[in-house]
C-alpha cells in the first residue's frame, strides 16, 4: 500500500503557506506535510541494490597503498559507499563497509573506539589482527571481530598484500551521538596472550569456570573459515537445505548464543551446485561478500552477477533469491541484532503472500 493512502498530503493554499512559513521562524513545522515520509506503509530504504566488483577495486587500492602509507593514512581503507546515499560513507542506512589494505612490511597503531567492527579477510599470506593483548593471524576466509571499546593493531610481516572487508556500525554511534576512540599510550600494545587462546578458553561448547560475561560482546574475537567452511559442507551432506538460503549459519558470542557484536550480525551460507533459491525479504539492508565461487542474486527483480571477493547490497524489504550453478559460498552481515532488540526486525517469503 501506497504511504500517500494511508497518510495523504492536505491541499495547500497561500494560508497555509504563510502558516508554515512563520512555524518555520519558530523551528516549528506540521506533521501532516510529511506524516506519510515518516511513518510509510512499507520500509522505503534510501540505499540501493549495489554491486562492488574487487577485480575493479583491487588495482585502486594497490594504487591507494603506493599513494600513502597506512601510518599516514590511519587506516587505509576505500569506502564501499551505496550509490543511494552519496557522500554518506554508508553501504546502507545503518552500517559502513570499506576494503583495508596492509601492505608488506606495514602495521598500524593500537587504537580503540566505540563502534563495533568486523573484518572478513579476502587475501592474507600472514598478515594478522592483534584485539585486548591477542594476536590472530588471518587467514582468507576467517571472520574477526573487534567488539566496542576493544584496543586492536593490525600489522603484516608477510611478503604479500593483506586485504580485508571491514564492517562497522559507525551510522548507528554517530546517530546516538556516542562516538569516541583514543589511541593505546604506546604505540603497540603488548601481546601477552598466546596466539589461539581465547577460542580455546570459550570456543568448544565450554568456558573457564571463574568467567564473568562482558555484557554483549563476545569472549572470542576470531573464528577461522576452515571450522566454518568444514559445518556447512557436513549440515550440506546430512541435509536439509533450506529452499530460501541453501546452507545458513549465523556467527554467535558461545556464551551467549547471540550475535557476536549486538548491533551486527554476520552469517555464511553454501549454495550447492545447481541451487535456486526462493524469494524471501527480510528488514535488515544486508551486505554480502562472496568467500567462494560464481553466482547471481535477483534483488526486486534485478539481476545482479557476482564473482569471487564481489562485495553487493540487498536493501531493507526487497525481495531475493540467489542461485549457483557451480556452487558458492556467501559471507554477509547485517543490523539484525539491533532491530531484533528494538522488536522491529520481520522477514517473509512468497508463501507468506
Amino acid at each position: 500500500m501506497d504511504a500517500s493512502a494511508l497518510y495523504p498530503k492536505p491541499q495547500t493554499s497561500p494560508e497555509r503557506q504563510e502558516f508554515y512559513k512563520r512555524l518555520h521562524e519558530k523551528s516549528a513545522a506540521p506533521l501532516w506535510e510529511a506524516l506519510g515520509d515518516l511513518i510509510p506503509a512499507l520500509p522505503k530504504p534510501a540505499c540501493v541494490a549495489a554491486l562492488w566488483r574487487y577485480e575493479e577495486l583491487r588495482p585502486m587500492l594497490m594504487e591507494a597503498g603506493r599513494l600513502i602509507t597506512a601510518r599516514e593514512a590511519a587506516r587505509r581503507v576505500l569506502v564501499l559507499e551505496n550509490p543511494g546515499l552519496p557522500g554518506a560513507y554508508r553501504i546502507t542506512g545503518s552500517l559502513y563497509a570499506g576494503l583495508q589494505l596492509v601492505m608488506p612490511g606495514e602495521d598500524t597503531p593500537t587504537h580503540r573506539h566505540t563502534a563495533s567492527a568486523l573484518r572478513f579477510v579476502i587475501e592474507s599470506k600472514g598478515g594478522y589482527t592483534a584485539v585486548e593483548g591477542e594476536r590472530a593471524t588471518m587467514r582468507p576466509g576467517d571472520f574477526i571481530i573487534t567488539p566496542s571499546w576493544t584496543f586492536h593493531d593490525h600489522g603484516n610481516p608477510s611478503s604479500e598484500p593483506v586485504v580485508w572487508l571491514d564492517g562497522l556500525d559507525l551510522p548507528i554511534v554517530n546517530m546516538f551521538d556516542t562516538g569516541f576512540a583514543e589511541h593505546y599510550p604506546e604505540e603497540f600494545q603488548p601481546v601477552s596472550k598466546k596466539e589461539g587462546d581465547a577460542l580455546l578458553r570459550y570456543g568448544s561448547n565450554m568456558i573457564p569456570v571463574e568467567y564473568e560475561s562482558r555484557g554483549f560482546q563476545s569472549p572470542v574475537f576470531t573464528y577461522p573459515y576452515e571450522r566454518s567452511r568444514e559445518t556447512l559442507e557436513r549440515l550440506y551432506r546430512n541435509g536439509p537445505v533450506d529452499a530460501r538460503h541453501g546452507v545458513k549459519m549465523q556467527y554467535i558470542n558461545p556464551v551467549t548464543g547471540r550475535s557476536p557484536m549486538p548491533s551486527i550480525a554476520a552469517f555464511l551460507q553454501l549454495l550447492p551446485a545447481g541451487f535456486r533459491s526462493e524469494p524471501y525479504r527480510a528488514t535488515d539492508s544486508t551486505v554480502f561478500c562472496v568467500a567462494e565461487g560464481s553466482g547471481r542474486s535477483r534483488i526486486e527483480g534485478e539481476d545482479i552477477e557476482w564473482r569471487e571477493h564481489d562485495v553487493f547490497v540487498a536493501p531493507s524489504w526487497r525481495w531475493v533469491s540467489h542461485e549457483s550453478p557451480s556452487g558458492a559460498v556467501l559471507f554477509s552481515f547485517s543490523d539484525r541484532p539491533a532491530q531484533k532488540a528494538l522488536g522491529l526486525w520481520r522477514e517473509a517469503s512468497r508463501a507468506d503472500q
